[in-house]
């Protein structure tokens, strides 16, 4: 099994990401999928999930939008009026709900320049 996780990069405030996680071995609209953020020296955050529906923090509400295409074994992750405390590694992860995960994608690096 393998979530590989992409999209990351450098924006400027105000500006929009999409990542992606794609899956090989495991058929993700058959799981919960999650993604998280860690910056250094903090616990990684749940930001958003999607099983039969989806959910947020808090503070990416209206601005993040997770996705799921099934065609493409795929979820992404749009992130939009980016800011710089949004600036962290983004993983992706698979499971059989938000506390029971089995399967983490490698990061990706989310970073917002003010």
């Amino acid at each position: 099994v393998q979530l590989q996780a992409s999209g990351g990069g450098l924006v400027q405030t105000g500006g929009s990401l999409r990542l992606s996680c794609r899956a090989s071995g495991i058929t993700l609209r058959n799981y919960v999928v999650t993604w998280h953020r860690q910056t250094p020296g903090n616990q990684r955050e749940l930001v958003a999930d999607i099983g039969g529906n989806s959910n947020y923090t808090n503070s990416v509400k209206g601005r993040f939008t997770i996705t799921r295409d099934a065609a493409e074994n795929t979820v992404y992750l749009q992130m939009n009026s980016l800011k710089p405390e949004d600036t962290a590694v983004y993983y992706c992860a698979a499971g059989r709900g938000t506390q029971a995960t089995l399967y983490w994608g490698q990061g990706t690096l989310v970073t917002v320049s003010s």
